[in-house]
């Protein structure tokens, strides 16, 4: 099979279009025909040795990826040969074969085609974890997204708004924000005083009652004075750094929950229980036309450093997305 390889660390001049062993399904796997995959910060960062893959996973690159069931491998049931479907991996979606375990499969909404379903699995999954766990997000309450032009940003947002919640986004630039328009109730461009005056105005006083931070520790200090007392924030990313500065006095105060996770190390098991609780909340809602995924752009496959290019850019809004076969375009 054909599959985008790591030469050695660095850029993303370091990508190669390579052939590699076709996988084969394990017990509890099947083999994905990759169709289209799509590209996530993560990948940058093992690209540049940053982020190795967890142990047993495979080394090539994709986080998510949309294609046919090619072969049903051991204590498999409910996948055949054939099936359509998009999974979320530990990595192998850069490649035309992968294998994944079959609770880490979502089955293609009927009309969806490959891209826009290879821009779902990780970013979707990834918001899900963080709001599925928040007591208070529903009918009114308000959730305010960092870096809302992400793939994850815009999923939270979308994922938010589904389950009736009010949302603010905070993005860095007007042409961003622009875009956001149709995502957000509200779209912040933070000043060099942050954004939690604006929230609690907006809020009426109240604050955000769960902030998706996809930032860290540049806006550490602002996100907590822009989160309601009893509040949550889930910390999801890091893109604005790892160290600073904490009033813990300020999170007792307030009596805020602060969650972190990543959702490429979990366990199998925990994926497959996170797998199918969004599939059965989000699927009708994909399929509906509720969750609206967007994809920024589409590349083919040996155009994976230009894909990298293009995020580590910042000027994204949503997902890149790479073709891996010829029929990338064809409906799923």
């Amino acid at each position: 099979m054909r599959c985008i390889e790591i030469t050695h660390p660095g850029g993303p001049e370091v990508l190669a279009l390579v052939t590699a062993p076709d996988p084969v399904a394990g017990p509890g796997e099947v083999v994905l025909g990759v169709k289209a995959t799509a590209v996530n910060r993560a990948d940058l960062m093992q690209c540049l040795g940053q982020y190795p893959p967890p142990r047993g996973a495979s080394p090539i690159l994709g986080l998510e990826a949309a294609g046919v069931v090619t072969e049903v491998g051991p204590g498999v049931s409910g996948w055949s040969v054939g099936d359509r479907a998009m999974a979320l991996l530990s990595g192998g979606g850069y490649a035309e074969k992968v294998a994944v375990p079959a609770g880490q499969l979502m089955r293609v909404p009927p009309g969806m085609d490959w891209i826009v379903a290879a821009s779902v699995p990780e970013v979707y999954l990834t918001a899900w974890q963080a709001i599925d766990q928040a007591p208070r997000v529903g009918e009114g309450s308000w959730v305010l997204v960092h870096a809302g032009a992400s793939g994850v940003g815009l999923a939270a947002l979308d994922v938010a708004r589904a389950l009736g919640a009010r949302t603010i986004a905070t993005t860095r630039t007007q042409a961003k924000a622009e875009a956001l328009e149709d995502a957000a109730d509200h779209v912040l461009i933070p000043s060099p005083d942050g954004v939690s005056k604006a929230v609690v105005e907006i809020t009426d006083g109240h604050g955000a009652d769960l902030v998706i931070d996809l930032v860290g520790a540049s806006y550490w200090r602002d996100t907590v004075a822009a989160t309601a007392y009893d509040g949550r924030i889930a910390l999801i990313g890091l893109v604005g750094g790892t160290r600073t500065e904490m009033d813990m006095a300020q999170l007792m105060v307030r009596r805020i929950t602060v969650s972190a996770s990543t959702l490429r190390g979990r366990p199998v098991a925990q994926k497959a229980e996170l797998v199918a609780r969004f599939s059965d909340w989000g699927l009708p809602l994909l399929a509906d036309g509720t969750l609206r995924p967007r994809v920024h752009d589409m590349l083919p496959l040996r155009r994976a450093a230009d894909a990298h290019r293009m995020l580590a850019a910042n000027d994204t809004i949503g997902k890149v997305v790479l073709a891996v076969t010829d029929d990338g375009f064809e409906d799923a």
